[in-house]
């Protein structure tokens, strides 16, 4: 039978390699949200759109970083 310890570093290790990879997809998304204002700006959009934008920007921002901040946090602790 396998070491438990083994299956545990496994999981682990998934865990890490998917909050990586989340993290490179937030950070993209970002730059692709902060570009789109940008472009609204730039092209003197509607400045209901463009605060709109920005203020969810902000709070989908503030609550996953948070999250994501939380359980990064949590995985270094254990480690």
């Amino acid at each position: 039978m396998a070491d438990p310890r083994i299956r545990q570093i496994k999981i682990k290790t998934g865990v890490v390699k998917r909050l990586a990879k989340e993290e490179v997809l937030y950070i993209k998304e970002a730059k692709q949200q902060e570009e789109k204002i940008e472009r609204l700006k730039a092209e003197a959009g509607d400045e209901y759109l463009i605060k709109k934008q920005e203020t969810e920007e902000e709070l989908v921002e503030t609550e996953e970083y948070k999250e994501a901040r939380t359980v990064l946090d949590s995985v270094k602790l254990e480690g």
